[in-house]
């Protein structure tokens, strides 16, 4: 996924399916400079992690 798509989803209302590493996550916010963003999986809310926007896949 790119950086502008990223942002996107993560201001959007709306529910797209991204998933990363196989898991449906949610995109909270993106950081432009080091290109990563920070999510979190639906299972699992509690456990947000930073990761390269480039390992995202929008479904």
């Amino acid at each position: 996924m790119n950086i502008g798509r990223a942002r996107e989803l993560s201001e959007s209302a709306e529910m797209v399916g991204v998933t990363y590493n196989g898991s449906p996550v949610i995109i909270q916010h993106v950081d432009e400079h080091s290109k990563t963003a920070r999510i979190y999986t639906k299972a699992d809310p509690e456990k947000e992690m930073d990761v390269p926007v480039n390992s995202l896949i929008e479904e």
